[in-house]
């Protein structure tokens, strides 16, 4: 079961998403595929190179392997 923390982090994880796909979509002119892969790329970003707030400006990537 999930405390509030793991909860929020959750919940800020999907407001991201939901904020960029929505850009995404305003602007986008392609297949599924392209989809795909924009999604695997914000992935990326988002666990590799985006620093956190709530992690003290560390990565996702950073936080686990530390």
């Amino acid at each position: 079961r999930l405390d509030y923390v793991e909860r929020n982090l959750i919940e800020t994880w999907f407001h991201t998403l939901k904020v960029r796909v929505d850009r995404f979509h305003n602007s986008w002119v392609g297949s599924h595929g392209s989809v795909r892969e924009w999604f695997i790329q914000f992935a990326q970003y988002y666990n590799f190179h985006r620093p956190h707030q709530s992690l003290d400006g560390r990565t996702p990537v950073e936080e686990v392997t530390n």
